[in-house]
């Protein structure tokens, strides 16, 4: 086991252990186009002052994809020619809002067509616009529905989640060591 030893100005490692939690929770809702995650950790990121401890994590992440996927000059070019294509909004996710058929996926779950459920989830890429509808959908229905019913189909979700956790719903697994 290698000992290392903390210098002055280093983070302790229970912080840089937070701060790559940090950074890849930001990277995890940029990848997936979830605009409000990525701007909600971002907010937090900016009241906590963690940016510059972050952006080295995500600095050395993409360093090592980079390393991983390219050889050294190679990889040199792919970053050069990255950084001449810089988007002028860096702040922005990319998503694609046009590949989302939400209500083409609702009228499918209805009719049962398991095929075109899948074709859809298949061909869009950034599943958060897709998912984002049918909440909408779903959230549009619940005032149709009769009293009471809504409530049926929570305690249903949550019985079917403690049948397959073994355990009652709401209660956090054990953080294995």
């Amino acid at each position: 086991m290698a000992v290392t030893e903390e210098l002055a100005d280093e983070l302790p490692v229970e912080e840089v252990e937070a701060a790559k939690s940090r950074a890849a929770t930001l990277l995890l809702a940029f990848r997936h186009g979830n605009q409000l995650a990525f701007d909600h950790e971002l907010d937090c990121l900016l009241e906590e002052g963690a940016e510059r401890e972050v952006t080295s994590l995500l600095v050395w992440i993409a360093a090592e994809a980079v390393r991983k996927a390219y050889a050294p000059v190679v990889g040199d070019r792919v970053l050069r020619s990255l950084a001449r294509r810089a988007p002028l909004d860096t702040g922005a996710v990319a998503v694609d809002e046009d590949g989302a058929g939400a209500a083409r996926l609702v009228e499918a779950v209805g009719a049962g067509d398991v095929a075109t459920v899948r074709a859809l989830v298949a061909s869009t890429a950034d599943t958060t616009y897709l998912l984002g509808g049918l909440l909408q959908a779903v959230a549009m229905m619940l005032p149709l529905l009769p009293e009471g019913e809504a409530e049926e189909v929570v305690a249903e979700l949550r019985s079917r989640h403690s049948d397959r956790t073994g355990r009652p719903a709401g209660i956090p697994e054990a953080r294995q060591s």
